[in-house]
């Protein structure tokens, strides 16, 4: 690595930011993920870094709101010397011309990343994502019984085609990037990979030569990503690279860059130590809707629950509710807070209800000494880190496959330290707030960064 970092990513939500830095991190490279471009002071205290990232809510924001801060931190991370500049997405890809396009994104960043080449890595194995000849599969709920879920086009997936924001109504990734401003994309499809690299190389020349406006890369397997890394690795050395797609871009990076005789192993979740059992009582907010999430608060048999109505949020109901989360924490008791299932996130105060619920997490968080939160639901992640006011993550260790326990960098003291696991709707097993507190939760062999 240079004496600068190679790497940057731009996370469109916190949930699949902290994946990002976790799939780094486990790769041996120095990594802290900030929530604004980094500050020169804020460098210094991070120390040497290999890998730095940017947490944002662009996946709730309409494209506007989105082009500033993107300017912003594409002078950064160019101003830095990144290499690569990965735009992370979530692995399902749910976005809208109106609410965080990927399109804008890609259309901002190429100014500061210009070479002509800007892949788009369609899946991500691990969190059984696939994109098979240029349509997005995903697993579905598990059948019970031991059985592997069954994988299903995105645009039927009982979850994602229902969004309640961004529904995935179109399994083709061209087809669905080009009503966002990315029409006549490319493709590479997955037979590609078992050609010799000269071929390969050939077909994404061919691909720029016919000015395409970026080149989608089918993922089914994790060995697909070797290829895919060697070309990101080889084709930013020379002019910088705008790279779209999940942590799968990190992978496919980590595997063409780090050394064969690296001295740090590449952890994953599944090969972990244990989680030593928080010091304190666990704080939980869960505000995703999604069934999976659903399953868990049900099987959180350790926690005292308070379900919010979110319609009915307001100054005097959060004074309310916060007296009751912080009376029972400080009776010692875990807490799980999680807004009704009956909630309708397509009311057009769903925005207002977000921030409300960020705006209640502050307040407990501040409200007494806490080591230990998590908070579910992308969009309420996003709006809720960026309510308590730290500056940036680095991580620590794996809760479960696409969930990272992560420690809150902060000036304030009382913030700063905090152990925080930003959970995605449909990740986790059932068990997972259970496994969120305590030795039961799995630890990899990684220390933090700092």
């Amino acid at each position: 690595m240079s004496d600068g970092p190679a790497y940057g990513f731009y996370g469109d939500d916190f949930t699949g930011a902290t994946d990002t830095l976790a799939h780094l991190a486990r790769a041996g490279l120095r990594t802290m993920l900030f929530f604004q471009p980094p500050t020169d002071a804020q460098l210094d205290a991070a120390g040497p870094l290999d890998a730095i990232g940017v947490a944002s809510a662009a996946r709730a924001m309409a494209p506007p709101a989105m082009k500033p801060a993107l300017m912003r931190a594409g002078a950064r991370f160019a101003e830095l010397g990144v290499r690569i500049l990965h735009y992370k997405v979530c692995s399902t890809f749910d976005s809208s011309p109106a609410l965080g396009s990927i399109g804008a994104a890609v259309s901002t960043l190429r100014g500061f990343f210009p070479n002509p080449l800007v892949p788009v890595i369609g899946g991500q194995p691990g969190l059984q994502r696939y994109c098979a000849f240029g349509n997005l599969f995903a697993a579905g709920s598990s059948t019970g019984g031991g059985e592997a879920p069954p994988v299903l086009r995105i645009d039927r997936h009982p979850t994602m085609s229902r969004h309640p924001a961004t529904p995935m109504l179109e399994a083709d990734l061209r087809l669905h990037l080009q009503d966002q401003g990315l029409p006549g994309m490319g493709l590479i499809d997955w037979r590609h990979y078992t050609s010799t690299s000269g071929r390969l190389d050939a077909q994404v020349n061919g691909h720029i030569e016919s000015a395409c406006p970026a080149v989608l890369f089918d993922v089914l397997d994790d060995a697909h990503l070797a290829p895919i890394g060697r070309l990101l690795a080889e084709r930013s050395a020379g002019v910088p690279l705008l790279a779209v797609g999940p942590s799968s871009v990190a992978q496919a990076w980590t595997m063409a860059t780090r050394s064969a005789d690296s001295s740090v192993p590449i952890a994953s979740p599944a090969a972990a130590l244990q989680v030593q059992r928080s010091s304190g009582p666990v704080f939980v907010f869960a505000g995703s809707l999604s069934p999976t999430t659903s399953r868990q608060i049900d099987a959180a048999h350790s926690y005292s629950r308070v379900e919010i109505d979110p319609a009915q949020v307001d100054a005097g109901s959060l004074d309310r509710y916060l007296d009751d989360i912080v009376t029972l924490l400080r009776s010692g008791k875990n807490v799980l807070t999680f807004t009704s299932r009956a909630f309708d996130q397509t009311s057009n105060r769903r925005d207002d209800t977000t921030r409300a619920c960020a705006a209640l997490v502050r307040r407990v968080v501040m409200s007494m000494t806490l080591r230990r939160i998590c908070i579910a639901g992308g969009d309420t992640s996003s709006f809720a880190v960026q309510a308590l006011g730290g500056w940036g993550l680095s991580y620590i260790g794996a809760i479960a496959e696409g969930v990272a326990m992560c420690r809150l960098h902060a000036d304030a003291e009382e913030l700063d330290g905090i152990e925080i696991a930003l959970k995605g709707g449909q990740m986790g097993g059932i068990d997972f707030f259970e496994r969120l507190l305590d030795e039961s939760a799995r630890r990899t062999t990684d220390k933090p960064n700092l």
